[in-house]
């Protein structure tokens, strides 16, 4: 069962470059867009696209434990975009919505049942405030929001922030968004924009590095 994360935050908040002290030969990078990165560091293994059949494909395909698929918001987004126009109106219309929801639901839904436990898929999405002023991941059409509630499938939820010019993650919610994580993974509500750090407390909180464990269990014995 592999881990969902979501990242959340406005543009130029920082959700890219919390990438920054991941090595080079450590994550593997799905692009969504085709954006530069804001930092001169280059990862080994990238790759772009907006199709999620190729984005579940590559999932399974890397030998990466940390994978980031950058910008995932516009997986749905680039749908919307390259079908709306053909969709016509009335069922047509409906259908396509359908269509952003499932897609999505289903790429998280990957991601659960068929990754192995030990990888962490990062998904970093838009924020948006919902009609009672509450701050959520930026969709499109209702089905996501009223009938899936996107952010429920995610244990982890981050919220990407600016703090006197500093980028911050928030590990734990304002009252006004949907940043959550389990209790006791992070020290602070509030933590410098580092994946790397983030991605190490979450493996430490669930025991996922084999060999740690394993020496863990073998100190026990001695």
């Amino acid at each position: 069962m592999g881990i969902p994360v979501m990242i959340i935050g406005k543009s130029g908040s920082g959700k890219t470059t919390s990438l920054r002290n991941f090595d080079e030969n450590e994550l593997y990078l799905i692009k969504v867009l085709g954006k530069p990165l804001p930092f001169r560091k280059q990862f080994e293994s990238t790759f772009q696209t907006d199709d999620y059949q190729a984005v579940a494909k590559a999932l399974v395909k890397t030998q990466k434990k940390a994978i980031v698929i950058d910008d995932a918001g516009y997986l749905i987004t680039n749908h919307f975009m390259k079908n709306h126009a053909s969709a016509g109106k009335g069922n047509g219309v409906f259908t396509l919505y359908n269509e952003i929801g499932d897609r999505f639901w289903q790429l998280v839904e990957y991601v659960i049942n068929k990754l192995p436990e030990d990888k962490i898929v990062y998904f970093m999405m838009h924020e948006e405030k919902n009609d009672i002023g509450d701050v959520k991941p930026k969709t499109i059409g209702k089905l996501l929001d009223e009938k899936v509630c996107l952010e429920g499938m995610f244990t982890i939820v981050l919220r990407c922030m600016t703090d006197n010019d500093k980028h911050v993650f928030r590990t734990k919610t304002t009252g006004a968004d949907v940043t959550k994580a389990p209790i006791g993974m992070f020290e602070d509500e509030e933590m410098d924009n580092d994946l790397k750090v983030v991605d190490t407390a979450i493996r430490q909180y669930y025991r996922l590095n084999k060999e740690e464990t394993q020496e863990e269990k073998t100190d026990g014995k001695a």
